[in-house]
């Protein structure tokens, strides 16, 4: 069914020369509907369903403990050595224990400063923190099954 708005609708009532109570009235039920067609929409959606991330770890010769592992997500630049990256967070940290916030409340681990250090610090270290909260890793033997 084509949409029309609102508006034009009471234009062509009114050009109509229906009286206008009548059309007030009309307009009224027609913007009541909308408003319950919109409540339905909206009734009907259903919310976004939140997402966690995991770090999956390949372990093909079972050398990685069997504990569970947590650990966070991170970007470094793509030339760069990935052994760089807790050099990274650790100058950063540095950075923000020097400013008035950080010597307030200061990060005394990895873990702290991911959580805690604003993005400027990381940004200025070229590092991007995707996770700050730990997420899970998982050790897979890096095999699908056949059957």
């Amino acid at each position: 069914m084509p949409k029309i708005d609102t508006d034009q609708v009471a234009m062509i009532l009114s050009q109509n020369e229906l009286p206008q109570p009548t059309v007030e009235r009309i307009m009224k039920d027609i913007q009541r509907q909308l408003e319950e067609e919109q409540q339905q929409k909206e009734a009907e959606k259903e919310p976004k369903k939140k997402r966690q991330f995991v770090i999956l770890l390949s372990d093909p010769e079972g050398e990685l403990p069997k504990k569970d592992l947590v650990g966070w997500v991170v970007q470094i630049p793509e030339e760069e050595s990935p052994l760089s990256t807790q050099e990274r967070i650790q100058r950063a940290a540095y950075e923000f224990n020097a400013s008035p916030r950080g010597r307030k409340l200061p990060a005394l681990s990895v873990g702290e400063a991911i959580e805690s250090v604003s993005a400027k610090f990381f940004k200025e270290q070229e590092i991007a923190i995707k996770t700050k909260v730990p997420v899970l890793a998982l050790r897979t033997d890096n095999k699908l099954p056949t059957e």
